[in-house]
């Protein structure tokens, strides 16, 4: 039986707010709330890009959807007194760590202040309600060694991105500590997953997409950063552990173990270098890709694993797509798009498929 069959109960007629509804991964938690028949409420900024999966799945008419940046704080409180959540998971961020060189200020601004805002409204509430503050793997201090990191392993970063979710991390760690200890009825949490991917991601220089674009317009695939190894996992994953781990922290038998940071990473055989991705995408669409190495470029982490045994032990959650269906999924979902299928169906077999497997 799916580590998830039982998961429906505890969303079921829930009130449940995401920040970054918009976003890539927004927009599949959102779909597979629903699907659990949540009452789902969104506070992000417009999508990001163009095309967006949040448009494709038409999300805007099936939940409630506002607009607002989570460093103003009105925003936020409104947001928390019109939904007054049961569960709270925020995604909202700025993602690219490419972006973070060119915008610094407004990179920290986001992840960590933006973060501080919804721990601060979190902190008005007086009532049970779960909280998952979502990061990355690239909060560690990532030296470049073999072993994957733990949970209790150092907070770091060398690029502008990679440390603010360090510092999210910390914010997260000292307000649990501060404000919500014992039997406070906010229940709170973090989670840390590694290189997600998946239909739907349309962002700026990342290799998914940047993969997906060249492939549909017949071009090569640019590679930027060929020998780089990540921990390649497809959206679902990570998704299902948050989900997942907000049920458990809400169910009567939660413990203090499980507030606390979590990483939902792949399998150990997922880290893959960029080069062996690419050349696993080409296998389930034809085409060509051209190495563009550039020296000259902003640093970015060359090695880089996860460790999942704390969910494991804890929460039951592994996970279930290799590395090989993970591609092929994902690039299942981008061609069946390219030729006219209907994004909200797949996602949603994708999601059905993911469940009971």
């Amino acid at each position: 039986m799916s580590v998830y069959s039982s998961m429906a109960d505890a969303f079921h007629g829930r009130r449940v707010l995401v920040t970054g509804h918009t976003g890539f991964k927004g927009s599949w938690l959102c779909e597979w709330l629903l699907a659990l028949n949540a009452r789902v409420t969104g506070l992000a900024l417009e999508p990001p890009t163009r095309p967006s999966l949040f448009e494709q799945l038409d999300l805007s008419g099936r939940m409630e959807d506002r607009r607002g940046d989570i460093r103003d704080a009105a925003a936020v409180g409104a947001a928390f007194e019109a939904s007054r959540p049961d569960y709270v998971f925020h995604l909202a961020a700025q993602p690219i760590v490419r972006r973070s060189y060119a915008e610094p200020a407004l990179t920290w601004e986001t992840n960590v202040m933006g973060t501080v805002q919804i721990l601060e409204a979190i902190r008005r509430v007086d009532r049970p309600c779960v909280a998952v503050i979502v990061t990355t793997d690239k909060c560690y201090e990532n030296r470049e060694w073999v072993h994957a990191y733990r949970e209790e392993d150092a907070l770091g970063g060398y690029d502008p991105y990679s440390s603010s979710k360090a510092a999210t991390e910390l914010a997260v760690q000292s307000w649990r500590r501060s404000f919500f200890p014992g039997a406070h009825p906010v229940r709170l949490a973090s989670a840390r997953a590694g290189n997600v991917i998946g239909g739907g991601d349309w962002a700026e220089d990342r290799i998914v997409p940047d993969a997906v674009r060249a492939l549909a317009a017949n071009a090569s695939i640019p590679v930027r950063n060929p020998a780089a190894t990540r921990p390649w996992q497809h959206v679902l994953e990570p998704l299902g552990g948050y989900l997942l781990l907000a049920a458990r922290l809400a169910g009567e038998s939660s413990t203090a173990a499980l507030r606390g940071a979590f990483n939902f990473g792949p399998r150990p055989e997922s880290n893959r270098t960029v080069r062996t991705v690419v050349e696993e995408i080409l296998r389930h669409w034809p085409g060509t890709w051209e190495d563009r190495s550039d020296p000259t470029g902003p640093h970015e982490a060359g090695l880089l694993n996860l460790a999942h045994e704390k969910a494991f032990h804890l929460l039951g959650w592994s996970p279930i797509w290799d590395f090989s269906e993970t591609i092929r999924r994902t690039v299942e979902w981008y061609r069946g798009v390219n030729a006219g299928a209907d994004p909200a169906e797949l996602t949603c077999r994708q999601i059905w498929e993911y469940c009971i497997s």
